[in-house]
């Protein structure tokens, strides 16, 4: 597997993390079948991916971005869907999160 490749199954990974996130806020607490279901699916579509970004990638590297995506996408859309607070203290402690993602892709060897 090319570096490029785990990249873009990381991307993925992160996706999921994201979305097993916001459905689980809609299931609440696992009372709502459908977004319970597609929460649980989500969870393990981020592993799948997460796990094979891992053969190519350094697991701190890629653990990092993973989580850092998850953090950063799932507060965004938090903003969005239900009204969360984007004062911005807010903002740029998610902006750092992303300058943190953008920076391990760019100075990552692999």
């Amino acid at each position: 597997m090319a570096s490029s490749a785990a990249w873009i199954y990381l991307l993925i990974a992160g996706f999921f993390e994201i979305t097993w996130a916001v459905s689980l806020k809609y299931s609440q607490g696992f009372s709502r079948i459908w977004p319970a279901l597609l929460s649980i699916t989500a969870m393990i579509l981020s592993i799948i991916f997460l796990s094979k970004a891992l053969k190519i990638l350094p697991l701190g590297t890629a653990y990092a971005v993973w989580t850092g995506i998850g953090a950063a996408g799932t507060a965004i859309i938090g903003i969005f869907l239900f009204q969360e607070p984007k004062d911005v203290l807010r903002l740029l402690c998610i902006g750092l999160i992303l300058t943190g993602i953008v920076g391990l892709r760019i100075f990552s060897t692999t």
